[in-house]
């Protein structure tokens, strides 16, 4: 087992023609794979189920890289529509593949 505690580190996502949103990366020590993780429609990246998933993950090797889709990020609660919802996956996907070094990269996500 790794470290279960390793710290998140904030940083912001570029979004082409959105704009930047949040993430939280969290790189625990000897990290076999990074998961890039997006919350559901309700809640946000720092929601208690995404932060117990990010931290039970890391424990077992996991890196994973949360992030907030931009209607979360501006405190809308209707998600927006599928374009820019798609753009900020990309914009998620690029920045964890320049976090992963030679990691596995898998993207998945909360409904």
């Amino acid at each position: 087992m790794n470290q279960p505690d390793a710290p998140a580190v904030s940083l912001g996502i570029d979004v082409p023609d959105i704009g930047s949103v949040s993430g939280l990366f969290i790189n625990p020590a000897g990290a076999e794979s990074l998961l890039v993780v997006g919350h559901g429609a309700g809640a946000g990246m720092s929601h208690p189920f995404m932060e117990a998933i990010a931290s039970a993950l890391a424990a077992r090797g996991v890196a994973t890289l949360r992030y907030q889709f931009p209607y979360m990020e501006a405190g809308r609660r209707a998600p927006d529509r599928p374009p820019r919802l798609v753009a900020t996956v990309r914009a998620a996907v690029k920045a964890a593949g320049q976090l992963a070094g030679s990691l596995p990269l898998f993207a998945g996500g909360k409904s």
